[in-house]
C-alpha cells in the first residue's frame, strides 16, 4: 500500500485539525477534552491556539526537551506541511503564555489520573510473581528555576553546608516494574515528607498488587493503607525500627507486630501483623557485603512465599531507578533545572513529562507484545526518537494508512533491543565534593567483580 498525503478542507480551523494520532493509543484527544471540561477549562471562542493544543504542547515538552514555542513547532510540523494555507503562522510566545495560564495544572493532573493505568497483562514477562503485579514506590527531588516565586512555594534543601542552589520539588511516583509505566505521581514542596506523598499515591493501588518501597518510606501507616486496598507489601525495614516479635517460623523468618509512630495509637494497640526476613550478601564484590538487611512483608506464609524468593523479588524494585533514569536523564535532561519561572509552569512541565513518558512506554509495551519480547528489552532512548518521527508521519499521511503506519512503528520500536542484563554492581559513590557518600576519585583500583552468577546465589538467611 502506498502512502498518500492527507488533505484538509478549505477554511477549516488549524488548531482543530492538529491531532497526535501517533500517541492516540495512550492519550486520546477525547480524554484531553474531558479533562479540560471536568476542571472547568472551557472557552467560548475558538482561537488560533486552543486549550487542547496547549495541553498537547505541554505533553510535547516531555518529547522535545526545549522551549515551548519550539515544541509547538515540532508538534504541528506534519499538519503544517499538508495544510491548505502554506503561509499559516504559528502562535507567538504571548499566546502560549496566555493559554498556559488558562489551562493551569489541574487538567494535567486529572489527565494523569485517568490515563496512567497498568500496561502489563498475564503474558507480559516478569510482570507478576506469586500471582501479584509487581509495582514500586519511591520519591524524587527535582530542581526548578531559581526564581523568588519558586523558592517561596517549593523551598530549598538545607543541610550543614547551607541551602541548595535551586528550589526543590519533591515527587512520589508509583511504577509498574515490568513496563516502567508511571501509574501515579504527586508533587509537593520540598519541606513535605515523602511519606505524605506516598500516602496520597496509595489511592491508585489495587488488590492483587505487590507494592515495594525502600527503607526511607517505611511506616506502619503505609503498610496499613496498602493492605486496606487489598494489596501486599514488601519493603526494607529501617535500622531503628524494632517490631515486636510474635513467633518464629520454620524457615527462620519471624512474625511481628508493626506499630505506628503515634504514641496514642500505640497505646491503643494498633498494629499490623508482618513477616520479617533477615539476610546478608556473601559476595565480597557487592556493596553491603555481610551487612545485615531486613525486609518487612505481608506475605506471611513461608511455604507459599519462600524467603529467598521474596528477597530475590525485592530486587525488581530497582526497576524504579531505571524508570527514573529514563525520565530525568533522557527526557528532561536533568543537568538543567525545570524551566518554568513560576510554580504552575513547573508543575505543568512535570505532569507533561509523566504523560509523555507514559505514552512512549505504552507504545513500547505494544511493540514488545507484537514482537513477543519483554518491554524492558527495548531501548527507551531509541523509542524517543522513533516516536518523535511518528508524530510528524501520522499527521502528514492520510488516516486510511494509519494502521499500516502503526504496525511499522511497532516494528521500528522493537528493532533496537537491549543486550541481556548481566548480574552487575557498582559502589555507591558520587563525584560531588559535598556529599554524605565517599567521593569518587579520579584514579581508583578497578572494582571487584561478583563471583556469583546471580543475586539469588548471594543471599544467606540469618
Amino acid at each position: 500500500m502506498k502512502y498518500t498525503i492527507r488533505e484538509f478542507e478549505m477554511e477549516s480551523k488549524f488548531s482543530q485539525a492538529v491531532r497526535l494520532e501517533a500517541l492516540h493509543q495512550a492519550i486520546s484527544q477525547e480524554q484531553i477534552v474531558q479533562a479540560l471540561q471536568a476542571t472547568g477549562r472551557v472557552t467560548l471562542r475558538e482561537r488560533k491556539l486552543n486549550l487542547v493544543l496547549t495541553v498537547w504542547a505541554l505533553i510535547g515538552m516531555g518529547l522535545w526537551a526545549c522551549a515551548l514555542e519550539h515544541v509547538l513547532r515540532y508538534l504541528v510540523q506534519g499538519t503544517r506541511l499538508a495544510w491548505w494555507a502554506p503561509d499559516w503562522v504559528l502562535p507567538g510566545k504571548s499566546a502560549l503564555t496566555y493559554r498556559r495560564q488558562q489551562v493551569g495544572v489541574r487538567p494535567l493532573a486529572v489527565l494523569c489520573r485517568r490515563v496512567c493505568q497498568p500496561l502489563a497483562d498475564a503474558a507480559t514477562p516478569q510482570a507478576f510473581h506469586f500471582g501479584l503485579r509487581l509495582v514500586a514506590l519511591d520519591g524524587t527531588v527535582d530542581a526548578v528555576a531559581d526564581t523568588p516565586a519558586n523558592a517561596q512555594v517549593f523551598g530549598r534543601a538545607n543541610n550543614k553546608y547551607g541551602a541548595s542552589a535551586y528550589p526543590q520539588v519533591r515527587g512520589v511516583h508509583l511504577v509498574e516494574c515490568a513496563t516502567h509505566a508511571l501509574l501515579d505521581v504527586t508533587f509537593w514542596p520540598y519541606r513535605r515528607s515523602e511519606q505524605h506523598g506516598a500516602m496520597r499515591v496509595m489511592r491508585s493501588v489495587q488488590a492483587g498488587w505487590l507494592v515495594m518501597w525502600d527503607a526511607g518510606l517505611q511506616s506502619c501507616d503505609l503498610v496499613q493503607a496498602a493492605t486496606q486496598r487489598g494489596a501486599q507489601v514488601l519493603a526494607r525495614l529501617p535500622r531503628g525500627v524494632k517490631p515486636v516479635r510474635v513467633a518464629t517460623l520454620p524457615d527462620g523468618t519471624w512474625l511481628a507486630d508493626l506499630r505506628p509512630a503515634d504514641p496514642v495509637r500505640r497505646r491503643a494497640g494498633v498494629a499490623v501483623r508482618v513477616r520479617i526476613i533477615e539476610y546478608q550478601l556473601t559476595d565480597p564484590a557487592l556493596p553491603g557485603y555481610h551487612k545485615p538487611y531486613r525486609l518487612v512483608t505481608t506475605l506471611l506464609d513461608p511455604e507459599r512465599y519462600p524467603a529467598v524468593e521474596v528477597v530475590e523479588t525485592f530486587l525488581t524494585r530497582w526497576e524504579f531507578e531505571v524508570t527514573l533514569d529514563e525520565v530525568e536523564t533522557h527526557q528532561r535532561l536533568s543537568a538543567t533545572p525545570v524551566r518554568g519561572h513560576a510554580p504552575r509552569s513547573c508543575l505543568q512541565e512535570l505532569y507533561g513529562l509523566v504523560l509523555a513518558h507514559y505514552a512512549i512506554r505504552t507504545l513500547m509495551a505494544a511493540a514488545a507484545q507484537h514482537a513477543h519480547l519483554a518491554p524492558t528489552q527495548l531501548s527507551f532512548t531509541h523509542a524517543i526518537e522513533i516516536v518523535r518521527q511518528a508524530v510528524v508521519e501520522f499527521q502528514l499521511i492520510a488516516p486510511v494508512a494509519h494502521e499500516q503506519l502503526r504496525q511499522r512503528l511497532f516494528t521500528d520500536l522493537a528493532a533496537a533491543q537491549l543486550p541481556p542484563r548481566r548480574f552487575r554492581t557498582a559502589p555507591r559513590v558520587v563525584k560531588c565534593r559535598v556529599s554524605k557518600f565517599m567521593r569518587k576519585k579520579p584514579v581508583t583500583p578497578p572494582p571487584l567483580k561478583p563471583t556469583a552468577t546471580s543475586f539469588r546465589d548471594c543471599i544467606q538467611l540469618i
